[in-house]
């Protein structure tokens, strides 16, 4: 599964979703994870931009982050938090701006070993079904 994080330092997961410029991606099984090629982000996206600026950056990051099974944040709005949901990436809150990329991600590979919860039970169930979709449209 792929799994994003908001960072300003791509150590820590320390960036609110609606205004982090970038977002590190790794790919995560129960063998291990893997950095990806991260997502930057342009423009202001400081609470302070006019609405119509910060809904489209909005709507554009949430597309770019359609092909992620989870996305880790310091603080996420009930907006960002409801678009996300509704495209079927669930948006997890880090416990403080301290907590690294690299604890959450050793966590989620001895879960993805052990027994999952039923909400990641059920969000690996959609990257899986998104996979076959995948192969069935090139058959």
């Amino acid at each position: 599964m792929k799994v994003a994080f908001a960072t300003t330092d791509f150590v820590h997961i320390d960036g609110h979703f609606g205004s982090s410029k970038q977002m590190a991606l790794y790919e995560v099984d129960d063998k291990g994870y893997e950095a990806l090629e991260p997502l930057t982000f342009g423009g202001n996206l400081e609470q302070d931009a006019p609405k119509q600026d910060k809904l489209e950056k909005l709507h554009a990051k949430v597309e770019a982050l359609l092909d992620c099974t989870i996305v880790y944040v310091l603080e996420i709005g009930g907006p960002a938090a409801g678009r996300l949901i509704n495209k079927k990436v669930t948006p997890m809150k880090s416990t403080s701006a301290e907590q690294t990329i690299t604890e959450v991600l050793d966590r989620l590979v001895e879960t993805l070993k052990g027994s999952p919860p039923p909400w990641l039970r059920k969000a690996l169930q959609k990257t899986s079904e998104s996979d076959l979709e995948a192969v069935l449209e090139e058959v």
